[in-house]
């Protein structure tokens, strides 16, 4: 008969799974600190050589690092999602900004479908705080915390999800776009009426998924990343359209 005595779990491969589950679900992102070595183990019930011991492996691994003097961090895991090259190569051709779009109106769509569905109340509550947060935030041209919190905005639905694979994959798109590689932020709040609009089609998105309406929120995220889509487009004609009138004029002065 195939079976086979039954061994108690060593504590420490109990650490190295709570750990492996709190990263694979985005509770711990890359760079978050953990606590000090006594209080993690106090939290967790082991001793301190069974922390040591699980924190070994998972450093191993490449999920945590240790800084000297600093503690233990969880790795940049999400770095590794697109080569350097390709990040290079995203940067300079421009297709890749639409591709990108593109990409997340699917993507993103799909989330918002899945959390008015699937996401807890608490997932909604994160969801509205960050939007009324957004909502008071001022005008993203100029302030840094409405850009940081549109980004969480999109985040925070993406975990509402709860598909791991896609929140992943989309908050390694999401440090992309932070890094300014598929297109500049403020290119889209250089109107106020564009920014306006931004907020007005963060709100439908709120709302449907506040009212667990899985098919207006996905119909209202591909609407606002449509326009999004739009405004890049006249934004390069408008570069194009100054560039050609430019060498007009400097032939007329000639």
């Amino acid at each position: 008969m195939p079976f086979q005595k039954v061994h108690p779990e060593r504590l420490s491969a109990s650490v190295v799974r709570q750990i492996e589950q709190l990263i694979l679900r985005g509770i711990l992102t890359p760079g978050d600190r953990l606590p000090a070595e006594r209080d993690l183990a106090d939290r967790l019930g082991v001793s301190r050589p069974s922390l040591r011991e699980a924190l070994g492996d998972l450093q191993q691994r490449g999920l945590l690092e240790a800084k000297a003097g600093s503690g233990i961090f969880v790795a940049d895991v999400l770095g590794s999602a697109f080569s350097p090259a390709l990040i290079q190569l995203f940067a300079s051709h421009d297709e890749a900004v639409f591709d990108c779009l593109s990409f997340r109106r699917d993507m993103e769509g799909l989330a918002a479908e899945r959390a008015a569905r699937l996401g807890s109340d608490d997932d909604l509550q994160v969801i509205d705080s960050i939007f009324r947060k957004l909502e008071a935030a001022g005008d993203p041209a100029e302030s840094e915390d409405a850009a940081r919190l549109d980004a969480q905005f999109h985040s925070a639905i993406m975990d509402a999800s709860h598909n791991v694979v896609l929140l992943h994959m989309m908050r390694s798109m999401f440090d992309l776009l932070r890094e300014g590689v598929f297109y500049n932020r403020r290119i889209m709040f250089q109107q106020r009426a564009a920014s306006s609009t931004l907020l007005e089609q963060h709100r439908t998105i709120n709302s449907a998924l506040q009212a667990r309406d899985g098919a207006a929120a996905r119909a209202a995220i591909e609407a606002h990343l449509d326009y999004v889509a739009q405004i890049l487009r006249d934004h390069q004609r408008a570069e194009r359209n100054a560039e050609i009138a430019r060498l007009r004029l400097e032939q007329q002065s000639t």
